[in-house]
């Protein structure tokens, strides 16, 4: 390992919230890839790199903008497509309740993209082991 990239990750600890003055934009820290830090926005979305030099723990201000940016998207997404929702667990299956959990944290704490990472990790399971039961598809 490079000196660069020991002193990135003891710089941050994941979920951090950082500025990223090159895209001047705020976002959570997720660990790295290579070279770069990886940022995800606050409230979900897609994640982007970054040079960890150049990043800053976020002030109060930018955590508020950025917090109220992901909210304002959230409520002018409209509701889902009819018939997708969130995926309902199967009756007596552990891993299906463990996963329904963990989107209900995730939802509770108002992490968009930790809950649909959830969901997607469900809807996986049921496909893989409930499909016939389902009637699901691949």
């Amino acid at each position: 390992m490079t000196e660069n990239t020991e002193t990135t990750e003891s710089r941050f600890e994941t979920g951090t919230v950082l500025y990223d003055p090159a895209s001047d934009r705020v976002g959570e820290y997720r660990g790295k890839a290579g070279p770069y830090a990886l940022l995800r926005p606050l409230g979900g979305g897609r994640e982007w790199e970054a040079r960890p030099e150049s990043l800053r723990p976020a002030d109060p201000g930018e955590r508020l903008s950025a917090g109220v940016r992901a909210a304002n998207s959230r409520s002018t997404q409209g509701p889902p497509a009819s018939g997708v929702g969130p995926a309902a667990p199967v009756r007596d299956c552990a891993a299906c309740a463990d996963l329904a959990a963990l989107r209900d944290e995730a939802r509770a704490r108002h992490d968009g993209s930790a809950e649909t990472d959830a969901d997607v990790l469900l809807r996986r399971h049921q496909l893989r082991y409930h499909a016939a039961l389902l009637g699901l598809r691949d």
